[in-house]
């Protein structure tokens, strides 16, 4: 939970509230290892992401152990954070993190390095595991990323490679056992080395020969010289799942994820999570039933991704999905499936996913050419592509994205002309048939970076000038309407590049870059690949050197951490690309002896490979409340406060969280008519952020009478995060007012000086006060003196307000009447408390 001091000068501060509903705070004391788990990357991006919820809510269900989480912050809060000297501190309790035991950094990908540097130097740590000590809380790393640890393995005291949900008990209980018992760091970690998956980077170090290449890798400690990949044999544990983290500000994937499988072995040649996530383990269809209930119920989401590598490949999907829609399609919850493959679109499926909302469909060709797709074992056809997109357009799609790489291993001009063709094909397919709107086909570009553990490790990368080039050709050649082209920018891809397959001697270039300024690598806008270029100079690192071809039996700085997969088998599939020969997927065919199987505790789970499609239950269906030919009105007002760090979110936001508190607490609304149906709800008029409010309300339109409205209130308070009060549901005519008088109580953090009680006095005897303001980039007047009923100084640092809000017209704000009528600065402006404490409809001079 950030300072409430700084909330006012940050830009997003929904970012930093922490209190979400299902978020959970345990009482400090009452544990014996206290867990911060780290995204190191924004809130909206770390929000989105599964796995550092599911530990989340793993630990916390444990009464030995508590789990809080810390997001890396932007540079605005960063920049706050250094000037008042504060620690970073996580969002639950506001602990610092050097409070904790344990922090659990999340590796997601190779751009988010630099922010670790920011997390720890905010929380006053060293950046090196080696310059910590017993009173520093032991760091961990893990995640997607987490298979080549390398570059940034010195900032770690262990990482886990591999499942995390039974690891990360282990771990925790290795802490709790060792925190009394010896003030020895090694000793804990020596016994972390003995979980399995935990990499201790302490106990192995990497020898180098005069042309700087790894001519050993040397073993320091422990008892493992190679560390294998911890696989969780099945998905059948689902507690820990049924009470998603729902948060208050806007996010990148802002739904409820159901993981129905883990694991891939589609085969695709360059992809790493095909390898690191193996073998397959699918969730059974009662399983995924009972989670989406559960958690839609739980969260008020108002849609549900069925979340997997390849979705499509779910061997019980076309039974799965029929029961979800018929579920949740008459509450207009939409299901989607983010994850799909050219051929496993079936129109079946396409006929249920466009039920409640159409939306977009991604397909992933990946490579324009029969023949490059055959090399990177892709295994759908041109024929199969185009009959997805034809049936897609055909039953009302308007959207299709395609996804294709450049710099694929054998890849030729040719291959690129093959890529624009293959897009005209699917825009002739767009141009054809009577379906209403526009219709868009988006071409989506990336380069390829080789990533390890997989067949194309040994491949060289693209070199930007290549890259560059081919991006212009595509900018030139594909047609200009009716598709879209966006890229990846080649400049990312190559420090993605050399990060993915980096070493250790990157751990000084990291600490370089950062203190000369690199943050947030990930975002366009602080990307500054220039500066990268100057600190590996400072360091006398060849940054092209790690995007070069290797040999298949060099040393790799990766070699002594085992994915599961034998290194034999990524080498014949290497061969096999060269000789553009296919692999099947063993989900469904032979075994393929990759080495990832032993057969006794890790095997494929797969509930139907026949792919036979079975009989389910039928599920009642009735007619959505927004659907109805003769929707029935209901009209009842609400009225609420928002008190406490809540009031720094937004307007939009605090307009999802009433709707999804609804939702939770099972009122149905009637819903708007069109291609995104949306709740039936008019809310008063917006609030500034920062602004708390005792006298809040909104209009709910519903298809049935309330029979206890007292009762409602009791149930919305239970479902709304803390902060929003319900105190009042009364019936209502349904209109609101045109103008609303609002009253304001602003407390500053100091005394009126006497030419400010001045300032108020001569405004109120005024007949007009001009303001300026910018509107679309010009200025215009403003008389704001209508607009204010009246002004007073009722304590020697309090003024009253009242305000007149004139629906579709311009307002004034609180702060900008401190700031024309008695000159406050801006800062002194922010820091100003303003409680809105009412309002009068101007009609009736009567509360409502």
């Amino acid at each position: 939970m950030t300072d409430s001091k700084i909330l006012p000068y940050v830009t997003k501060p929904g970012r930093y509230l922490g209190r979400e509903y299902n978020s959970i705070e345990k009482p400090w004391e009452s544990v014996q290892v206290r867990c911060g788990l780290i995204f190191p990357d924004l809130y909206e991006i770390g929000m989105s992401h599964q796995g550092l919820q599911i530990l989340y809510h793993i630990l916390n269900s444990n009464e030995k152990f508590l789990a809080e989480r810390c997001y890396c912050p932007d540079i605005d809060v960063e920049n706050l954070i250094r000037e008042k000297k504060q620690p970073l501190t996580t969002l639950e309790s506001g602990h610092p993190l050097t409070d904790f035991d344990l922090l659990g950094i999340t590796l997601p990908y190779e751009l988010c390095y630099s922010n670790i540097l920011t997390i720890l130097d905010l929380a006053g740590l060293p950046f090196l595991a080696c310059e910590r000590n017993i009173s520093h809380p032991l760091v961990i790393g893990g995640g997607a990323g987490a298979l080549n640890p390398e570059p940034i393995a010195d900032f770690f005291d262990a990482v886990l490679l591999g499942d995390g949900e039974e690891a990360m008990v282990e771990i925790a209980e290795i802490v709790r056992q060792e925190k009394e018992a010896v003030n020895n760091r090694a000793r804990v970690l020596d016994k972390l080395s003995e979980v399995k998956g935990v990499y201790i980077p302490s106990h192995f170090r990497p020898q180098y020969d005069d042309n700087n290449r790894i001519a050993e890798i040397k073993q320091l400690g422990g008892c493992k010289s190679r560390i294998n990949r911890r696989i969780l044999p099945n998905l059948d544990a689902i507690d820990h799942l049924k009470h998603p983290i729902v948060p208050n500000a806007r996010i990148v994937h802002d739904r409820l994820g159901i993981e129905i499988a883990r694991g891939c072995t589609r085969g695709c040649r360059f992809c790493q999570a095909g390898i690191t996530y193996r073998p397959v383990r699918e969730r059974s269809p009662k399983q995924i039933t009972e989670l989406a209930i559960k958690g839609i119920n739980d969260s008020g989401f108002e849609e549900l991704a069925l979340l997997s590598l390849s979705t499509g490949d779910y061997s019980c999907i076309e039974q799965t999905l029929p029961e979800l829609m018929n579920r949740f399609a008459d509450s207009f919850t939409s299901v989607s499936m983010p994850s799909m493959r050219v051929g496993t679109l079936t129109s079946t499926i396409m006929d249920q996913i466009k039920r409640v909302r159409k939306t977009g469909f991604t397909l992933a060709p990946e490579a324009g050419s029969e023949r490059l797709r055959r090399v990177i074992n892709k295994g759908i056809s041109e024929e199969d592509l185009i009959t997805t997109c034809k049936d897609a357009f055909t039953l009302g799609w308007k959207v299709i994205k395609l996804y294709f790489m450049i710099g694929l291993p054998t890849e030729t001009e040719e291959d690129i002309d093959e890529i624009i063709q293959l897009v005209k094909k699917v825009k002739a397919e767009r141009d054809k048939g009577s379906a209403r709107g526009k219709k868009q086909v988006n071409v989506s570009v990336g380069t390829f970076v080789p990533k390890p553990h997989t067949p194309f490790q040994w491949e060289r990368q693209l070199t930007l000038e290549d890259s560059n080039k081919y991006l212009r050709k595509l900018k030139d050649k594909l047609p200009r309407k009716g598709v879209n082209l966006k890229y990846h920018n080649p400049r990312t891809s190559y420090l993605e590049g050399v990060f993915s397959r980096g070493d250790r001697r990157l751990s000084e270039l990291l600490i370089t870059a950062w203190q000369d300024g690199a943050r947030l690598d990930g975002w366009t806008e602080h990307f500054n690949l220039d500066l990268w270029r100057l600190a590996a100079e400072k360091c006398n690192i060849d940054l092209d050197d790690y995007l070069r071809a290797r040999s298949t039996d060099e040393i790799l700085p990766w070699q002594h951490l085992h994915s599961g997969v034998d290194t034999q088998f990524l080498k014949e599939e290497l061969e096999k690309g060269k000789a553009e020969v296919y692999t099947p997927d063993c989900r469904y065919h032979a075994c393929q002896e990759c080495g990832s199987c032993d057969f006794e505790t890790i095997f494929p789970i797969v509930h139907n490979r026949s792919r036979k499609v079975m009989d389910t239950p039928a599920v009642p269906t009735r007619e959505p409340a927004g659907k109805e030919k003769s929707e029935k009105h209901n009209r009842y007002i609400v009225h609420y406060s928002r008190i406490g760090s809540i009031c720094f979110l937004g307007h939009l936001e605090i307009l999802q969280v009433v709707f999804r508190a609804l939702r939770r607490a099972e009122i149905v609304t009637n819903y708007s008519k069109g291609f995104n149906p949306s709740p039936k709800i008019s809310f008063g008029p917006a609030l500034a952020v920062g602004t708390e409010s005792l006298a809040e309300f909104f209009i709910m339109d519903l298809p049935e009478q309330l029979s206890d409205t007292e009762k409602v209130v009791r149930r919305l308070n239970r479902k709304l995060p803390p902060g929003l009060k319900v105190f009042a549901v009364k019936k209502h005519p349904g209109k609101i007012t045109q103008e609303i008088l609002t009253s304001y109580t602003l407390t500053l953090d100091r005394s009126l000086t006497g030419e400010e009680v001045d300032l108020v006095d001569l405004f109120t005897k005024s007949s007009s006060f001009i303001i300026e303001r910018i509107r679309k980039s010009k200025m215009k007047p403003l008389d704001i003196r209508p607009l204010i009923r009246r002004i007073s100084c009722s304590d020697p640092n309090t003024i009253e307000l009242e305000t007149i809000n004139i629906t579709s017209s311009p307002g004034i704000k609180p702060i900008e009447a401190l700031l024309n009528i008695i000159k406050i600065d801006k800062d002194t402006a922010l820091r100003t408390s303003i409680l809105k404490t009412g309002w009068l409809p101007l009609q009736s001079r009567k509360k409502d």
